[in-house]
């Protein structure tokens, strides 16, 4: 039996599971299962009530369904480029409560700002608070706790590249300089480009998808 993950490609927290685990994972394979959010499989549903993804389901039959407990756990199998940088533990997870907080709530209002009460512009700025205290620790280091990747750099990157995405003639026209160029770095990345091929919707009836070793 293989453990299991559940996700979706265009979700930033299933991406920054999956940049994890095909980082993590060198020698043991899981079994991926691309979901589609408007019809969620029960199989997912039946081990995780909030079905929300992505779900980790391991071998032993233990499910994690938070993104960040996921990414703990790979990185628990495999770290050695020390991405969890102990030294920084406090900062990096102060930052990245950042990023799931009030950035993550701009993003979603500046993605749909007719949904919600003010414009485009007022939710971009909001979302601005955060891209400028990247900005700032971008000018000094080539990633966000020095010169050297760790998590914080995984988990916040597929969010960032969705904010940029919502207006990219906008972002890359901005003056945030040094994070287009560490967000270009890790979108040109073979580990980025890995863990964001296309798969069909699973079913039950679907033959097995190896991650990250699928070709």
């Amino acid at each position: 039996m293989l453990a299991i993950l559940y996700s979706f490609r265009r979700c930033p927290y299933a991406m920054r599971a999956r940049l994890a685990l095909a980082y993590a994972l060198k020698e043991d394979a899981i079994e991926l299962r691309e979901v589609v959010l408007k019809d969620k499989p029960q199989a997912l549903k039946s081990i995780s009530p909030k079905a929300t993804v992505p779900v980790l389901q391991l071998k032993s039959g233990q499910v994690i369904d938070e993104s960040l407990d996921i990414m703990k756990w790979a990185l628990s199998v495999n770290d050695e480029k020390n991405w969890l940088l102990e030294s920084c533990q406090t900062n990096m997870q102060t930052l990245i409560a950042h990023n799931d907080g009030d950035f993550k709530w701009a993003l979603d209002r500046y993605k749909y700002a007719d949904r919600h009460e003010h414009s485009e512009e007022h939710y971009r700025k909001l979302g601005e608070v955060f891209l400028q205290e990247l900005e700032l620790r971008l000018q000094t280091t080539k990633f966000l706790m020095g010169d050297n990747i760790c998590m914080a750099d995984m988990a916040i990157f597929p969010f960032v590249r969705q904010f940029a995405h919502v207006n990219k003639d906008w972002f890359f026209n901005s003056e945030y300089k040094a994070l287009m160029a560490w967000l270009d770095f890790f979108l040109e990345s073979d580990l980025f480009k890995s863990i964001m091929k296309k798969y069909k919707k699973w079913t039950p009836e679907e033959e097995s998808v190896l991650f990250p070793h699928a070709d």
